[in-house]
């Protein structure tokens, strides 16, 4: 999958406090790769996310190998948005 990595970025600031502790747990990944897949860039303590930024406008453009961590992500985002519903 393609995306901008301000889109990811953008996905990352939308998820609900404590949502990278509850993606790393149901994903069985550690807390350190979810950050990674979002953008950080310390890796003795995470995985490498499965990722590939190519430069670009709006940061570049980001290939995601593995989307489940992406997944996860939108679906949290549509429970806390129907919450406030």
């Amino acid at each position: 999958m393609h995306i901008t990595f301000e889109e990811l970025r953008r996905i990352k600031h939308q998820l609900p406090t404590g949502s990278v502790a509850r993606i790393a747990k149901e994903l069985n990944v550690t807390e350190q790769t979810v950050r990674n897949y979002f953008g950080a860039n310390k890796y003795e303590d995470g995985d490498i996310a499965g990722k590939h930024i190519e430069p670009g406008p709006d940061g570049g453009i980001v290939f995601l190998e593995d989307t489940s961590i992406l997944d996860k992500a939108q679906e949290i985002i549509s429970e806390a948005e129907k919450a406030l519903h």
